[in-house]
């Protein structure tokens, strides 16, 4: 079981994506469209959370699946962007059928990305609606792009120490008996903490120790020795993890569960009381696998996808990213 070179997300037959982006304001959101509908879950572990429609992910609600998945910045004012995107979807005949008229089944959720830009500039219905007709299905763009236009992490000391991030993608392929099952993720990489890599354990982008260094701080072991937080409730990282198998609504909540292994693997420190980390686990398709496996490759995919949300993540704002300048 490995990454491979694949184009991220939009591996998985169905989904395509989209990003709109205000590199004035700095802010913007990300649209991942699956208009034949997908099978939905969703976990949820930071307490600083801010969502809309994740009650349909639920495996006890009437709707059987999700037709888009919003992630915008913006914090909770950036969830009128998925307004644009259900009016996008009505417009093209998908949706939930009441009988009167088909309703789109969109779930969304926000990062706080106020501190960097222009705090009076939000993702808007507009902006929604932008992203949706721009979704594609061609290799997933990274870096400072749709939600992780204003996307930071390390900020324990707030944004003067903080380092920028973005979005990321990976897939990871199965194989043996499970060749062709894919498993794919999407990341919005805003974390509190730093990112580590997990085959080596070092800080790839995090809270430096002064504004003018670029040597670490560890954001864990100085919350260990009392630092108490410069950022609170204004971090999270957030997560759509897709696969091409075939999974009931039970199977999709259990497979966001197992990816946010990957989340954990890749963030230090994790679903603090200052995080609103979450995933949602898409499928599309009918392809046979054990859902222990995808679980495996859901939290590589997923732990990769935040790596590559920093590494290609370049300078804006003020705030210096690896990708330079």
């Amino acid at each position: 079981m490995g990454t491979l070179p694949r184009k991220g997300l939009t591996d998985i037959p169905g989904i395509r994506v989209g990003h709109a982006c205000d590199y004035e304001a700095l802010t913007g959101c990300t649209v991942i469209l699956c208009e034949g509908g997908a099978v939905a879950g969703g976990d949820v572990r930071g307490s600083a959370s801010g969502t809309e429609e994740f009650s349909t992910l639920d495996p006890g609600h009437v709707t059987s699946r999700v037709h888009a998945v919003v992630l915008s910045g913006g914090s909770v004012f950036g969830l009128e962007a998925a307004s644009g995107v259900r009016r996008y979807l009505e417009q093209k005949g998908v949706g939930f059928e009441t009988g009167a008229a088909k309703v789109p089944i969109v779930p969304c959720a926000i990062l706080y990305d106020l501190s960097i830009g222009k705090a009076g500039v939000r993702p808007t219905r507009e902006m929604g609606e932008a992203a949706a007709a721009a979704a594609t299905a061609e290799a997933v763009k990274e870096g400072a792009v749709g939600a992780g236009t204003g996307a930071t992490v390390g900020k324990i000391f707030g944004m003067r120490q903080a380092m920028k991030s973005g979005i990321g993608s990976a897939t990871v392929a199965l194989e043996g008996s499970y060749a062709g099952v894919l498993v794919a993720a999407l990341a919005a990489v805003n974390a509190f903490g730093d990112v580590v890599d997990p085959a080596t354990g070092k800080i790839v982008a995090g809270a430096r120790r002064s504004p003018a260094s670029r040597e670490f701080a560890g954001s864990a072991l100085a919350l260990k020795r009392g630092a108490r937080g410069g950022f609170r409730g204004q971090n999270t990282t957030l997560v759509v993890v897709a696969t091409n198998a075939h999974l009931t609504k039970v199977e999709a909540r259990k497979l966001a569960e197992q990816a946010q292994l990957g989340v954990a693997r890749a963030i230090r420190p994790v679903n603090t009381m200052y995080d609103g980390d979450l995933v949602i686990a898409l499928s599309l398709g009918e392809a046979q696998a054990d859902l222990n496996a995808l679980g495996v490759a859901a939290a590589e995919a997923v732990a990769e996808s935040i790596l590559r949300a920093v590494r290609l993540a370049p300078s804006l704002g003020g705030v210096p990213g690896l990708a330079g300048p």
